[in-house]
């Protein structure tokens, strides 16, 4: 929840960029964790992508409809661009900070821009993902570009950046794939709502997602979304 939401130009020029010494405990927590692993598990970095944090600035928390992110992007274009041009500027910093501190792959996650439409993707996110994933591209880690209800956006995905596409559960694996193009990797799609069922059920629901990949080199079997709260954990 942000108590102070974004709502107009002037709010956009007040950002400033944080200082990444204000994130020192993730840096030290990533190079304590490091050291816990073993030499053969990769630990994966993460942060919200652009759009996805700018709909929690501008609404000032999760919403349904996310017409107040869309009414700012609709009517105050300039500055739109203006607040994801810094959001892109502070996520490649931290991301770059985390492999600084250790990190072998990064996740960015764009959590709720299946909102959009392609179209709208097109001239209000796109141009900031590309750049977004260019910068990370000279990390020299792998990247995986994540999103929820995005079948619609698949191969804009693939088009902004993201050695691996995230795929949820609204798309059959094998179609997301031709969207997608078998040069890169995909991740998903297992509904976590699955993970409430019979061990039986997500047994065979499981084996319907690794049938769907066919063995083929690429494929990190997931959730196709977040763990939901309540889950069993020994499912």
């Amino acid at each position: 929840v942000i108590y102070n939401p974004v709502r107009t130009g002037r709010d956009v020029e007040n950002l400033v960029h944080p200082d990444n010494s204000a994130f020192d405990y993730v840096f030290d927590a990533i190079r304590i964790t490091r050291r816990a692993l073993r030499p053969d598990i990769a630990l994966i970095g993460f942060s919200g992508a652009p759009f996805t944090i700018a709909s929690y600035m501008i609404e000032g928390g999760h919403s349904r409809n996310y017409s107040r992110t869309k009414q700012f992007m609709y009517t105050q274009s300039t500055a739109w661009h203006r607040l994801m041009k810094k959001l892109v500027e502070t996520v490649s910093r931290y991301l770059a900070a985390q492999v600084d501190a250790g990190v072998h792959a990064l996740q960015v996650f764009d959590s709720w821009v299946g909102c959009l439409s392609p179209g709208d993707y097109d001239e209000f996110v796109m141009p900031h993902m590309r750049r977004l994933f260019d910068s990370l591209a000279r990390l020299g880690v792998p990247t995986i570009h994540f999103g929820t209800d995005t079948a619609s956006l698949l191969e804009r995905f693939r088009d902004a950046g993201g050695d691996v596409i995230g795929v949820d559960w609204r798309i059959p694996l094998a179609e997301a794939w031709e969207k997608i193009g078998h040069d890169r990797a995909i991740q998903g799609n297992l509904d976590p709502a699955v993970l409430f069922a019979s061990r039986d059920f997500i047994k065979s629901k499981v084996k319907e997602i690794l049938d769907a990949a066919g063995g083929r080199p690429g494929h990190i079997f997931n959730l196709g979304h977040g763990i939901l709260p309540g889950t069993p954990p020994e499912n």
